[in-house]
């Protein structure tokens, strides 16, 4: 029997990376995981099959963040009239590697729409429907408190997030929703490889206290704890999941 039998669970950006990740552990824990993806549909039905095979159930929905209206549609989709939504996992986000003095307002109102507008009003749709008890989650980074050249959007955009997180946690506290954040460190996934070249990694595990890069799981592993009955007195909390970078 898992801890999160009889819940369901949305998770934002759900087909690859950390947020595949979080959706197999949901399932496993006994959790309908909805979750969104913004672009391959291949790999969104990868990790459906993935868990219906482990014997889960999760559902596959096109939706992007950045488009309030596709939200309201996600949210329609994971809280069905024979579902309840008990919890939200904000994973989706852009990250950009780019100087200030090259960045456009167009990629200033993108990353914002993306990385802070985007699960704002997530937040708020989840503080309507999400019952007594409910718990909401959302993915930051490392680098909103180790920040670096390039990452200004970034940084800035999660930081605000970081900032939700805690203001929503004492608007929904009278109810015992919880609302907290996970900020992974240097973790294995296209995104970090993407935006960091093989020197820049190699300098960020030779900074961590474990001495490696950390693996997806291992963040999920701290988001499902966050979902899990086990966190209800911790609330407005950001957890760095990051192997030490930062001690």
């Amino acid at each position: 029997m898992g801890v999160l039998d009889g819940k369901a669970a949305l998770v934002t950006g759900g087909s690859r990376g950390i947020g595949a990740a979080i959706v197999r552990r949901l399932a496993a824990d006994g959790a309908v995981v909805t979750f969104s993806y913004a672009r391959s549909e291949s790999a969104a039905a990868e990790v459906v099959a993935e868990v219906k095979a482990a014997g889960g159930t999760a559902i596959a929905v096109r939706a992007d963040q950045s488009d309030l209206s596709a939200i309201d549609g996600l949210f329609d989709q994971a809280a069905e009239p024979t579902r309840t939504l008990d919890i939200l996992v904000l994973n989706a986000g852009e990250a950009m590697v780019k100087p200030i003095d090259d960045t456009t307002v167009e990629d200033y109102d993108h990353l914002f729409a993306v990385n802070a507008r985007g699960p704002y009003f997530a937040i708020q749709r989840a503080g309507r429907v999400l019952p007594d008890g409910g718990r909401i989650v959302a993915l930051s980074t490392l680098n909103t408190v180790m920040p670096g050249p390039g990452i200004s959007l970034y940084a800035a955009s999660k930081a605000a997030l970081e900032q939700f997180v805690k203001i929503a946690a004492r608007e929904y506290g009278p109810r015992a929703i919880t609302v907290n954040a996970v900020s992974p460190g240097a973790t294995d996934t296209d995104m970090f490889h993407d935006h960091n070249p093989p020197a820049v990694a190699e300098l960020l595990v030779g900074i961590t206290a474990l001495g490696r890069m950390g693996e997806p799981a291992e963040v999920a592993d701290v988001v499902a704890f966050l979902a899990g009955p086990d966190a209800r007195w911790m609330t407005g909390q950001n957890l760095r999941a990051t192997g030490g970078m930062l001690v």
